[in-house]
């Protein structure tokens, strides 16, 4: 394929998908302190905690991100800027296993 889109998915309601820079580690590591600053656990408002504190928290995360990433295809490539990568950005303290649907178009 030279030419086209790719949308990628992810089916789950306790992780997303980003966009984010893709050289340095720390870069990352910054991004989950934000959200843990953002949307902390343990606060005694949440009422959904059947699978831990990180339950409610893990889903309010994923609300403030995204699920699906569109990306165009350019000379057969991912046409992703120099720093950029897409990862999958799990929102729960335990590592999980995620499915993620990935959809091509083009020519």
């Amino acid at each position: 394929m030279k030419t086209g889109t790719a949308t990628v998915f992810i089916q789950h309601t306790s992780a997303s998908l980003i966009i984010y820079e893709n050289a340095d580690a720390s870069a990352r590591t910054d991004l989950h302190r934000f959200f843990e600053r953002l949307v902390p656990e343990d606060e005694d408002y949440y009422i959904h905690t059947t699978e831990g504190s990180d339950d409610t928290t893990s889903h309010l995360k994923m609300v403030l991100t995204r699920t699906s990433e569109t990306i165009p295809i350019g000379q057969g490539r991912l046409a992703l800027g120099t720093w950029q990568g897409i990862f999958v950005f799990e929102h729960r303290n335990a590592s999980h296993r995620r499915s993620v649907v990935v959809s091509v178009i083009g020519v």
